[in-house]
């Protein structure tokens, strides 16, 4: 039912652009930013080495694609690494809280009788 996504960037900069566009666009509601990692990597048959920013992105299971999609339409790679990484367990309350900052009222309403 959750999930977190993890993206990686060219940089800091990017990482928070993404992060705000998803998060004012509720496909998140949490994104954590590693600010610098060192990837080493094959492209095009060579291997390449750089210096990238990592994104932990919080959202719900069914979010995903949506999240996806949208990450690719803003990303500046041509082909950026979105992996999804189920949560299969984890806290309660925090999985609440991602439900209340992202599902509409509608849907809040429909959750939490479904979960009583």
């Amino acid at each position: 039912m959750y999930a977190s996504v993890y993206v990686t960037t060219s940089g800091v900069m990017e990482s928070k652009k993404i992060a705000r566009i998803l998060l004012e666009e509720k496909l998140a509601a949490c994104v954590n930013i590693v600010p610098k990692i060192e990837s080493i990597y094959l492209w095009k048959g060579e291997i390449e080495e750089d210096s990238e920013s990592l994104m932990f992105i919080k959202t719900r299971k069914d979010l995903v694609k949506k999240l996806t999609k949208r990450v690719e339409e803003i990303h500046s790679y041509e082909i950026p690494c979105i992996l999804e990484i189920e949560l299969k367990t984890g806290s309660k309350n925090y999985f609440n809280w991602i439900d209340e900052e992202i599902l509409d009222t509608k849907k809040k309403l429909l959750n939490n009788e479904l979960f009583k």
